[in-house]
């Protein structure tokens, strides 16, 4: 059987434990949209590999097809599969289905009042208005007229709603809520469904976030963007991006934009779709 509401689902996990194995179905990598296109079946490659043997990799996906140009649709609008039964009404139907995760899903495991709900939804939009947010909880509280707690729990039920993409210091732990250091929409898909302008910058953060936090645990390094499972450093940027930030740090790497193949530990950002 399959659900759509991930929170109730996930709220069954402990009455269902013994009778299924649960596995989470998140929105397409990049590597399974082009096969979902029909415009190249490559297979996929864990982080470690991808480290070491990328050029080979990119080379071979490069040989066969313009991927840059693929790559920029599936930011816009490749993450959902139902983008193709959707059409041109795609983008307003995601931030259709984000509302419906608020209004129904999230209610239907946490007892909230409509207020809260109205909340929820003001709280996703500052989000998207101003993302990466690097957020002041006390004053995001005050914007809501709400409480502390109250604020980070809206935020954690987002997350885990895959609306939004909390990125801690330390590995995420839903039953002892502590302040993000950075806050990101779930993926770029959303980006563009539910603002109104889009920061080139944030589009990378944000799909690196969402394709390489899906197969590790992402966590906030005191210097670069992101620490993949607490060992590799990652810097994501332009073509232009260099290792001024992460000089000298050992296991660091730049995942750069724009460029089909790379060389050493400068790795074409597109290639962190291709790791489910």
């Amino acid at each position: 059987y399959t659900g759509s509401a991930m929170l109730a689902i996930e709220n069954s996990v402990a009455d269902l434990s013994r009778r299924q194995s649960l596995y989470t179905l998140t929105g397409l990598s990049f590597r399974e949209y082009l096969e979902y296109e029909g415009i190249a079946t490559i297979p996929s490659i864990d982080l470690e590999k991808l480290l070491v043997t990328h050029t080979k990799y990119a080379l071979d996906v490069t040989s066969e097809i313009k991927v840059l140009k693929h790559f920029d649709r599936y930011l816009q609008i490749g993450y959902y599969p139902y983008y193709k039964e959707a059409g041109e009404d795609y983008l307003m139907r995601v931030g259709e289905v984000a509302r419906l995760v608020i209004d129904s899903d999230i209610p239907a495991v946490e007892d909230i009042t409509y207020t809260t709900a109205q909340k929820i939804k003001k709280l996703l939009m500052v989000i998207a208005e101003n993302v990466p947010l690097e957020p002041n909880i006390n004053k995001l509280s005050s914007q809501l007229e709400s409480t502390r707690d109250q604020t980070l729990k809206m935020l954690y039920l987002l997350d885990r709603a895959g609306l939004l993409w909390l990125l801690t210091n330390k590995i995420k732990d839903y039953k002892h809520l502590t302040g993000p250091k950075k806050i990101y929409l779930n993926n770029a898909n959303l980006m563009y469904a539910l603002s109104g302008k889009v920061s080139e910058g944030t589009m990378r953060e944000t799909f690196f976030a969402n394709q390489v936090g899906a197969i590790t645990t992402l966590t906030m390094p005191k210097q670069g963007d992101f620490m993949a499972d607490g060992k590799y450093l990652f810097e994501v940027g332009g073509s232009r991006k260099t290792f001024d930030q992460i000089a000298n740090l050992p296991n660091s790497y730049l995942a750069i934009d724009d460029i089909e193949t790379g060389n050493g530990n400068r790795i074409p950002l597109w290639m962190f779709g291709c790791l489910y």
